[in-house]
């Protein structure tokens, strides 16, 4: 199905071919990605890209934050087109007010600073994306993770919000010259076969082996050809949880198709590697031989056949118990092995949505599947999410919702909830098949702290309807005997967006106020980094890895977003809960240090540290955790710490690379210990850091820290941190990214 080879490659006429020994790097200049990156490239070649993007995007998640961070920084205008589309904090009874008020916030700023507002409900973050931002060589910014619209020949990149700051401040996006590797399509899907079968393939074949970490994926090869563009987009978007930086494709005429249908025919060109493009590394995937596909709990890349699934059903199942079990500690237990009967494995409840599942041709299908038949008046129902209103009156005005909803399908408006725990939470111990993006713990919207603890499986929306139609029996699409629809050309009517949207940029408008609602607060001070650190260990994780979701939880945590402290105390409250409570009695700590009372650290002083030493030093919390920052692009999974006194995480490896761009921006340490040492300390032993700032200014890589433990033992620990830019020294010497920029203002 799918194959790699991490040897270099060499496009050319006759094919892919084994790369001349040393053509690389020189070759990668010649690929898609690289030619679209130098465009944007304002270093000059110096093995450090400084990209400047086109366009910005961000939804109401983030929006709040990234504007008060800029405006802080001395923002007076949005330079390049800035989005904010209101797709996730969309359910306004949430938490009262707050979230409505978010809206209105947004709206202002888009007039005061001129900037795109897409009200609540019309488009999800992606969805608008593609409508209205890409052109075939452009660069798009996102805070948000599935940033991803390289099939419409646009390099998409998800980063927290304190990259988008950066762009909004006229800086630029910092980063390695990157590995870029061919995805090299060949055949055509079988019918039933749908994007999200090709996804997870993808993912179960990249994820776990790093394969793709922070590359760059290059689709070509003439499998493209066979794929309409809904298909490829959906492919596209999920490219993020293979951990890849970005993604592009060739372009063709089908490309062109799309951005004429959506108004702009000028910003098609084509895209193809040039002749002697040299590639680090290919993934050859055979179309025709994807089957459908299940991501089992707790990730994308826990890939099986559908098939494979029901003929084992009892053993992975039970393997996927026993890995919920591991991941709460037994504090709760997920029971899927009971779904299991007559045979077959029955779910409760069926979800096509957003950015990945909510595609016309996605739900057209569905809607051919189901066509006729009934979901039934069972457990299990069925919802989909259209990703837009243009989208959604194209289903309405071809009748495909009409047939979804004759079946007993339930539409709903266009919304990511689904996708991060807003909308349609299973009951407890429900298994939910869906087409979204993600099934990490939690992020369908349980609370195992509650004791309430349910599972998503990630499938395509032809066999969710497949499955639908057998009344909540799983069934690969495949089996099922139906018509497709036909290949009708698509209509795109942006009307609703002229009368909806408001366009700003380019007029600012100084006089305009901005409208602040009670929730919506300002970043307290972060102060700067201490000539010595002291860290405290609040939480300790062993997980393979540990979420974004986990860091601070998605779902009703989302509506307090605009207020730093309140959103913090949620942290970590699913997966550590009383992490919170150890940062309180440590920034205590770190008072009574500060007033000259060093009884919290008596183990250093009789370990040797003088007084003179703690003197100067800080006491700051720290997390330890294997493999911190998979998932989301949200800053706040850095920020929560921060606020909450957090100076530094330590682990072998981070996920991304933008969740160790988040603690950076946010002045924390990006430790890293090296793969193999052990790290038995526990939470409330103190790791003691001389020099740190000194090291940190002159761009050392390396520090001698001890471990002072709770039962008065000492040991050595070597920290590394890997080289950061004269930004990001700055940075964390100054305390955070707002720091920085003041610092800029007063020279």
């Amino acid at each position: 199905m799918i194959k790699l080879d991490s040897r270099p490659a060499v496009w050319t006429a006759s094919g892919v071919q084994s790369a001349p020994e040393g053509s690389l790097p020189a070759g990668r200049e010649k690929t898609m990605a690289y030619r679209i990156l130098r465009a944007h490239d304002r270093s000059g070649g110096s093995g450090t890209m400084r990209i400047r993007f086109d366009s910005l995007i961000s939804h109401d998640i983030t929006y709040v934050g990234v504007i008060q961070t800029a405006r802080a920084s001395g923002m007076e205008r949005f330079p390049v087109p800035y989005v904010l589309t209101n797709c996730h904090n969309s359910l306004c009874a949430v938490g009262g007010t707050i979230n409505e008020d978010d809206h209105v916030f947004g709206l202002s700023a888009a007039k005061k600073y001129g900037g795109i507002y897409v009200p609540a409900n019309q488009a999800v973050i992606h969805q608008y994306a593609r409508e209205a931002l890409t052109g075939c060589g452009r660069m798009v910014l996102g805070s948000d993770s599935h940033t991803r619209y390289g099939a419409i020949g646009t390099m998409g990149i998800g980063e927290g919000g304190p990259e988008i700051v950066k762009q909004l401040l006229e800086n630029t996006y910092d980063v390695a010259d990157p590995e870029v590797v061919l995805v090299y399509l060949t055949g055509a899907p079988a019918r039933g076969v749908g994007p999200h079968d090709v996804a997870l393939a993808l993912c179960g074949a990249v994820y776990k082996n790093g394969f793709v970490k922070n590359k760059v994926l290059e689709f070509a090869g003439p499998g493209i050809k066979n794929l309409p563009m809904d298909y490829r987009i959906g492919i596209d978007v999920m490219t993020t949880e293979t951990a890849c930086l970005s993604s592009i494709w060739a372009t063709d005429g089908r490309v062109e198709e799309y951005l004429a249908v959506h108004g702009r025919a000028g910003e098609y060109k084509k895209l193809e590697p040039e002749d002697g493009a040299v590639y680090d590394s290919v993934i050859s995937i055979d179309l025709s031989t994807v089957e459908p596909m299940a991501a089992l709990p707790f990730h994308p890349s826990e890939a099986y056949t559908i098939a494979e699934l029901r003929a084992n059903a009892g053993d992975i199942l039970r393997e996927t118990e026993k890995r919920a079990h591991e991941q709460f500690g037994g504090k709760v237990e997920l029971h899927l092995t009971d779904k299991i009967r007559d045979g077959g494995i029955y779910v409760d409840q069926g979800v096509i949505a957003g950015c990945s599942g909510g595609m016309y041709d996605n739900i057209a299908e569905a809607a051919a599947i189901l066509d006729g038949c009934s979901v039934g008046d069972g457990y299990f129902s069925l919802s989909v999410y259209p990703p837009s209103v243009p989208v959604n009156l194209r289903l309405i005005k071809d009748g495909v919702q009409q047939k979804l909803m004759e079946a007993g399908a339930l539409f709903k408006p266009c919304f990511c909830g689904p996708c991060f725990g807003a909308g349609d939470v299973p009951a407890n111990n429900g298994l939910s098949i869906r087409h979204t993006t993600r099934n990490f713990p939690n992020r369908e919207g349980s609370k195992p702290g509650d004791g309430q603890l349910a599972a998503v499986v990630l499938m395509d929306a032809r066999s969710i309807a497949a499955t639908a139609r057998n009344g909540g029996r799983l069934t690969a699409a495949t089996e099922i005997d139906y018509v497709r629809p036909e290949d009708r050309p698509y209509e795109f009517d942006g009307s609703v967006y002229e009368k909806r949207v408001y366009s700003g940029f380019g007029h600012p408008d100084s006089s305009a106020e901005l409208r602040f609602g009670p929730n919506i607060a300002d970043w307290p001070a972060i102060p700067a980094l201490s000539d010595n650190l002291i860290m405290e260990l609040a939480a300790v994780i062993h997980d393979p890895v540990t979420t974004t979701d986990e860091l601070i939880p998605s779902g009703e945590t989302s509506s307090y977003r605009s207020n730093p402290m309140k959103l913090a105390s949620f942290a970590l409250s699913r997966r550590e809960p009383a992490y919170v409570g150890r940062t309180e009695k440590i920034r205590e700590a770190e008072a009574r240090r500060a007033a000259g009372d060093y009884s919290d650290v008596q183990a250093l002083l009789d370990g040797g540290v003088s007084a003179g030493e703690i003197a100067h030093s800080s006491i700051c919390s720290v997390i330890f955790a294997n493999r911190p920052g998979d998932g989301s692009a949200r800053e706040q999974a850095a920020s929560c710490q921060r606020v909450l006194g957090g100076g530094a995480n330590i682990c072998y490896e981070y996920a991304t690379k933008r969740y160790r761009s988040n603690c950076i921006n946010w002045g924390m340490l990006p430790f890293v210990i090296d793969e193999g040492t052990p790290f038995d300390y526990e939470s409330g032993d103190m790791v003691y850091v001389p020099d740190v700032r000194e090291k940190v200014a002159r761009g050392d890589c390396e520090f001698d820290a001890k471990v002072f433990a709770k039962d008065g033992s000492v040991s050595d620990l070597k920290l590394r941190m890997g080289a950061l830019t004269d930004d990001e020294r700055d940075i964390i010497l100054r305390g955070c990214l707002m720091n920085h920029y003041a610092a800029q203002r007063r020279k």
